[in-house]
């Protein structure tokens, strides 16, 4: 067994360790840990005085005891995530303990498959809406990312806001970006003046934060008054207000804008990653692509899907899962460990921060063959069956496994088999660089040309 001073890792510079690197280009970095000094790393970083050594854990075995069989022992408390929470809230993202247990009684419910599967024809609505987008776009030249998060933004608001989705998409589409790149600089800083102080970047991610609870908070108010009316029985805000325990317990209306501020979070940045990547990927490989047009125009041939379709897409989910393998939305993920622990050999000792990074095990070498190539069909069911279960883990796994994970495969593969049937894709930009930001994100333009298949439109479902 090695103690962590025998842990390997980058050199570094001397004066500041790998903290260039880990500021300017993390997922690179943590790529080349592991290819070069293997599957537990430490990263030293920062100045004499103010350094951190950050432990990097990359192994399937070595993530199922963070996230799976000692989850307990690893806990959400970093600079990033009190940045998150100082931002948007203490909720299910956020939370832990008692807080996070209580949250996930009451809101586990709201998410139950039937109860997901009943949001469909709204988002195939929204899909078509894009579509019917795209064909008046000059050219036929978009922006995945850009058309993905508008579209994810869009979905995920209309669910939890129904009639009131309007209002809330300018807000967040206009301040969610700031806010992030508030949480990420101050989140990665070796030193954070506090945010009270009247500096340029505070004033900025303050008020995108006062924004964004301003109309939170007034739709929710709002909502109380008019008590939901036919048209928002079934959107997820008046679904989380009425949640009640078994002994009656609820949220109050901070704690339901914060729940609702993590789900526009969560459930619009992450899937629109996925989305943008699969039809960036799909456009450079004319392969892989007939073989999801066909599954998507046999399927969905002149009619809405349904929740039932997610299971007749078998093709198209696999590419789904195959695009968050190569550009899992939470690309890293950071732990503290509370106790000395054991993993692959290696002591990580009590207080240690710890990186586990589904971009690093998700192309690991030795669970992935070619593990840089896009190929869908490492996903068919026998080849899932014998793989690690952490070999792939963009919900993450264990006690915290993401809430959500059903609602995104479910936009996700709809709306890709919409867009599919309905259009050509060709990449006209066949590379694109990446930046590490709350989550992953495109940092250069990702140019996709869409032509339209047929004219074809939604009939209604059939």
């Amino acid at each position: 067994m090695a103690t962590a001073a025998a842990i390997p890792g980058p050199a570094g510079n001397p004066l500041v360790g790998s903290l260039f690197d880990l500021t300017r280009r993390p997922l690179r970095t943590y790529l080349a840990a592991r290819r070069d000094h293997g599957d537990v790393v430490r990263i030293a970083a920062g100045p004499p005085g103010l350094r951190v050594d950050l432990y990097g854990v990359f192994s399937p075995e070595g993530v199922h005891q963070v996230l799976g069989s000692e989850a307990a022992n690893f806990r959400k408390e970093n600079n990033f995530y009190d940045e998150l929470r100082a931002s948007v809230g203490n909720g299910l993202l956020t939370s832990q303990d008692e807080v996070y247990q209580r949250q996930r009684r009451l809101i586990q419910p709201l998410f139950t498959r039937r109860r997901v599967d009943g949001y469909a024809e709204a988002l195939a609505q929204e899909a078509q809406a894009l579509g019917d987008r795209w064909r008046a776009v000059p050219g036929g030249v978009v922006d995945a990312a850009e058309e993905m998060s508008r579209f994810a933004l869009r979905a995920v608001a209309r669910i939890l806001f129904g009639a009131d989705v309007e209002e809330a998409v300018e807000v967040v589409n206009r301040s969610f970006p700031v806010l992030g790149e508030y949480v990420k600089e101050r989140g990665f800083a070796p030193v954070r003046l506090p945010r009270g102080w009247p500096t340029p970047g505070n004033r900025r991610g303050l008020a995108a934060q006062r924004a964004l609870y301003e109309v939170c908070d007034r739709i929710i108010a709002e909502r109380a008054v008019r008590g939901g009316g036919v048209d928002e029985a079934d959107d997820l805000l008046t679904l989380l207000g009425r949640a009640r325990g078994e002994d009656g317990e609820r949220l109050d209306p901070a704690e339901l804008r914060d729940q609702v501020l993590v789900f526009l979070l969560a459930g619009h940045e992450t899937t629109a990653t996925s989305l943008a990547f699969a039809l960036h990927l799909l456009a450079k490989h004319p392969e892989q692509r007939k073989l999801a047009q066909a599954e998507a125009r046999t399927v969905l041939d002149g009619r809405a899907p349904t929740a039932a379709d997610l299971e007749r897409l078998p093709y198209l989910t696999r590419v789904l899962k195959e695009a968050m393998r190569l550009f899992p939305a939470a690309a890293l993920i950071g732990r503290r460990a509370v106790e000395e622990t054991v993993i692959d050999g290696y002591v990580i000792p009590a207080g240690a921060q710890v990186v586990i990074a589904p971009l690093v095990t998700q192309r690991h070498p030795d669970h992935w063959v070619e593990p840089e190539r896009f190929e869908p069909d490492r996903f068919l069911p026998e080849k899932e069956k014998a793989r690690h279960r952490y070999a792939w883990f963009p919900f993450g796994g264990g006690p915290r496994a993401c809430i959500g994970q059903h609602f995104s495969m479910l936009e996700s593969v709809l709306t890709l088999g919409v867009l599919l049937r309905d259009f050509e894709l060709e990449a006209v930009d066949q590379r694109v660089a990446l930046a590490q930001g709350v989550t992953l994100r495109a940092a250069s333009a990702m140019r996709v040309r869409v032509t339209a298949h047929g004219g074809r439109r939604l009939t209604g479902n059939s």
